[in-house]
């Protein structure tokens, strides 16, 4: 059944929700009533660092206070605020200040451009949206007014760490006058909508309350071992629901403090673990194979290091053995999970788990996992409460309200997952999420493109490589840097862009005309001699 609550419309069981309550997974408050409860006992201890700022609870409610006010006079609560940022600590303030308001957080990737924008505003119906002035030689105001051009009812612009002509500036905003009124919350109204790559058509946007919120970060406080003396490095990005709930739940709702890396860079890494003394770590592959090499590269085996969770993308079991037997006070494990159901499953990191922790997947936390002819099925309070569009939900959930997550799995010893494949086309490289029939779509608009797939083959180093099978149009030439030019010049993220090319005399398909990637994947396979590079 659907449930309206404060203007949206939800999935909503009310057996599982009760049970969740009982269960302590959701709770009756919100952020707001954690940071309150800082601001009494600890005010001025450091919640957040990115490089010489140092955010306290009470320097957090100042400035968010004032935001609010601010979004309260150009916005009704319920509002969508979109942040496009990188990792500074703006988007911490933005992200507890739209709390505050009641809105709702809509985090963008920073390396997404017109094309993808155009449509996930319009899509979410954004009222207010953070954007840097220039950040890594894009010049976003100039970029978000092409992708705005067409809009009735564009969103308000405001330009963090510059200024702009054209917008509204951070800085003054997030210093005027204080809130003196907010709207009461409600915990199981929606707070958080972030958008997934879809695999067959546009990208859905994931809804979560903020009690799916507070279930995922109690369940990564119990099972990663998160408390008032941790110490989180986040480098990966704050637009993914990772980044996110690291960099801005875990040091109001479970005590830790925050160490912000702005972009990944793995010497400035591992000098940080070291410097800051930091206890967690988690990202993709490539994060923890070149916090491997650096470190090995140092001669430090970073002794304060505690927990590195690696998921996102195919994990070797050979890094984890690696980097269990050289970072001798860390436990390292992969883990599984999506944007629908984080954290699905926590990592194997008890005592004697080693082996689990490096060839499975992990074990199931709050959420339950059942598997229906080899395909993942997951439900659990941490789950999202639906999609944007309520259509987009059609064969996603099973008459017991489990997610059909798309990825193939088995069981080994009754209780650790392995994730074997994926029925979906979705490709992970970096950890990034990338749709391959988004990549097609624009690609068989250039002329020299006659039929085109895109498929994932394993790598070694980002987990997955990007692949364009192409067959050329009669007379034409085409080659990878001619694809890079045209998704460029028609503003698509880079980091979806395929890294490799090859060129085919046609593509395998079936009887009704259907491409078949498994087949293209074989034959890749076969021939590859570059999975490692």
């Amino acid at each position: 059944m659907r449930k309206v609550i404060e203007g949206r419309s939800i999935r909503w069981d009310e057996a599982r929700a009760e049970k969740a309550y009982a269960d302590g997974h959701w709770v009756r408050e919100t952020l707001l009533d954690a940071l309150a409860r800082e601001l009494a006992t600890t005010p001025t201890r450091p919640l957040l660092v990115e490089g010489d700022v140092i955010l306290t609870p009470e320097l957090l409610d100042d400035h968010a206070r004032r935001l609010a006010r601010e979004m309260l006079s150009c916005h009704p609560a319920g509002s969508v605020i979109s942040v496009m940022l990188p990792n500074w600590h703006e988007a911490l303030i933005i992200y507890v200040a739209a709390t505050m308001a009641g809105m709702v957080v809509h985090p963008i990737l920073p390396s997404l451009r017109a094309n993808e924008l155009r449509y996930m505003l319009a899509d979410v119906n954004s009222r207010m949206i953070f954007i840097p002035e220039n950040y890594r030689n894009c010049d976003y105001p100039a970029m978000l007014s092409r992708a705005l051009e067409d809009f009735d009812l564009p969103p308000q612009v405001v330009v963090v760490r510059g200024e702009s002509t054209a917008s509204r500036n951070f800085e003054a905003l997030a210093s005027g006058p204080k809130a003196q009124s907010l709207p009461e919350l409600d915990a199981d109204a929606v707070r958080m909508i972030m958008y997934t790559s879809g695999t067959t058509g546009s990208p859905k946007g994931v809804m979560h309350t903020h009690n799916s919120i507070h279930a995922l970060i109690r369940q990564i406080g119990d099972h990663w071992r998160i408390s008032s003396a941790s110490r989180f490095l986040v480098a990966s990005p704050i637009s993914h629901i990772g980044g996110s709930i690291y960099a801005f739940e875990t040091p109001l709702i479970l005590g830790a403090t925050t160490f912000l890396m702005e972009h990944w860079d793995p010497a400035l890494g591992v000098d940080l673990l070291v410097s800051q003394r930091c206890t967690h770590f988690a990202g993709a592959t490539p994060f923890l194979s070149q916090t491997l090499e650096e470190a090995k590269n140092k001669s430090n085996r970073l002794p304060d290091l505690e927990v590195f969770i690696c998921g996102g993308a195919s994990v070797p079991p050979s890094l984890i053995l690696a980097s269990q037997e050289y970072f001798e006070q860390a436990r390292v494990s992969r883990v599984y999970g999506s944007t629908e159901v984080p954290v699905t499953t926590v990592g194997a990191l008890g005592e004697g788990e080693e082996q689990f922790a490096a060839e499975t997947d992990g074990r199931a936390g709050i959420a339950q996992i059942k598997l229906e002819s080899g395909e993942v099925f997951a439900r659990g309070p941490q789950m999202l409460v639906g999609y944007v569009h309520a259509e987009d939900e059609r064969e996603v959930f099973d008459m017991q309200g489990y997610y059909r997550t798309g990825d193939l799995g088995n069981w080994v010893n009754d209780r650790y997952l392995v994730i074997s494949g994926r029925s979906k086309d979705i490709i992970i490289r970096n950890g990034e999420n990338i749709a391959p029939k988004e990549i097609e779509d624009l690609a068989i608009r250039h002329p020299a493109v006659y039929e085109i797939a895109v498929v994932g083959i394993p790598n070694d180093k980002t987990g997955e490589q990007a692949v364009a099978i192409v067959v050329v149009s009669k007379g034409q030439a085409f080659d990878l840097p001619q694809l890079f030019d045209f998704m460029v010049e028609h503003e698509m993220a880079k980091f979806k862009i395929p890294e490799r090319l090859e060129c085919w005399a046609e593509l395998p398909k079936n009887d009704a005309g259907k491409v078949l990637k498994h087949k293209i994947r074989q034959q890749l396979l076969a021939t590859d001699t570059s999975k490692g590079g």
